[in-house]
């Protein structure tokens, strides 16, 4: 199949378990064979996975990108996996050309989106939302929408993975430490200051806890406090009491935003604190949550999400149940529309059925290496 020698010598199988058992599957049953799919997973090395995974199921597949702020958030890609995807006639498009396929009546029977850069669109069967960030384009759509990120599969991905990449894109640019002094610790005695306290929060801190590093976190606390974040003495600072957030940023050696508000860090006494602050500035978040008083300069990838300076943005073994269930809410939604009596039935955003977010989750916990990890993440 195309793009097995390059996964095949990247990655072991075990670190893919849950794309590994669809594929299979899809080979034998061929659930998009005659259907356009477009995919708009961030593009890089590791969603070639996802990519075989479609061809596997017989889709006519295109690879969307957004180029611009046409819709929705600008997404990072690896540009030398784009010439491989044209090189091998996988097309590669924006919204622009989506759009005016669908004029000439060649539109996608299904979209498989990210941070809804594709949500204008008008896809026969309907969408598969990646992320929590993209919910806000689909909230009045006419077509099916499922939202991968509504339930536990996707906790795997930002819990675990996404503050792995934080940690990983960080020493990668040369801050954090490796010496034997500091039992291995990357970041120890380092002041983290977290702005956000969701699933991508609650990841980053896990891993700065296991780097040696003092983490303090900053959220709205009327929407209560994790127990997590409890049950591991992580302080905790109302965003709203703006004199001790400015005296947590101006002591902070490193200050990282993961709230998934667009400028939500925006506040003139909050602005004014990290330009004069001396700590390292990172966004984790797919939109620019500093806002336009704090120039892109300042902060570390221009405030894109500062993993996507990685590679692999994502460890595949982190991202795979996230990509599975991507691509099986899909054939989902091709298979429900062939029983539905009434076309758009279940129109706007939906979460993902308990029943196939299980069966994704126990493949990768049985089959994949990170199943021990997942078992910790699942009892916090």
């Amino acid at each position: 199949m195309l793009f097995d020698e390059i996964i095949d010598d990247t990655y072991e199988a075990s670190e893919y378990p849950a794309l590994a058992g669809l594929t299979q599957e899809w080979l034998e049953t061929r659930p998009f064979a005659g259907l356009r799919v477009l995919a708009a997973t961030p593009v890089f090395r590791n969603t070639l996975v996802q990519y075989r995974v479609l061809l596997a199921g017989g889709a006519d597949l295109s690879v969307g990108i957004a180029n611009d702020s046409e819709a929705g958030a600008e997404m990072p890609c690896d540009a030398g996996v784009v010439a491989l995807l044209r090189d091998s006639n996988i097309p590669v498009i924006g919204l622009q050309d989506a759009l005016k396929a669908e004029s000439r009546g060649e539109g996608f029977d299904l979209i498989l989106d990210c941070a809804g850069q594709f949500s204008v669109c008008h896809p026969k069967y309907g969408f598969v939302e990646l992320t929590r960030s993209g919910v806000q384009f689909y909230e009045n759509s006419e077509k099916p929408v499922f939202v991968a990120d509504s339930g536990i599969v996707k906790r795997i991905e930002t819990s675990l993975g996404t503050g792995e990449g934080y940690v990983r894109a960080l020493l990668q640019l040369g801050y954090g430490s490796t010496d034997a002094d500091n039992d291995g610790a990357a970041f120890a005695g380092k002041n983290f200051v977290v702005f956000g306290s969701g699933k991508v929060g609650q990841g980053i801190v896990l891993q700065l806890l296991r780097e040696g590093a003092q983490v303090q976190v900053v959220t709205d606390k009327v929407r209560g406090v994790s127990s997590f974040l409890d049950a591991n003495d992580v302080p905790v600072a109302d965003c709203n009491d703006l004199k001790s957030v400015v005296a947590l940023v101006s002591a902070a050696d490193f200050v990282v935003t993961a709230t998934g508000v667009k400028g939500g860090l925006d506040r003139p006494e909050l602005t004014e604190a990290l330009l004069s602050s001396k700590a390292v500035l990172a966004n984790m978040g797919v939109e620019d949550e500093y806002g336009l008083g704090v120039p892109a300069g300042r902060v570390l990838a221009e405030k894109k999400p500062l993993n996507f300076i990685l590679e692999e943005p994502t460890h595949l073994k982190y991202i795979d149940a996230s990509l599975a269930l991507h691509a099986a809410l899909g054939e989902l939604l091709v298979r429900e529309a062939a029983d539905a009596l009434t076309p758009n039935k279940n129109a706007g955003p939906m979460d993902p059925p308990t029943e196939l977010e299980q069966r994704i989750l126990s493949m990768t916990m049985q089959d994949g290496i990170i199943g021990p990890e997942i078992a910790e993440m699942l009892s916090l």
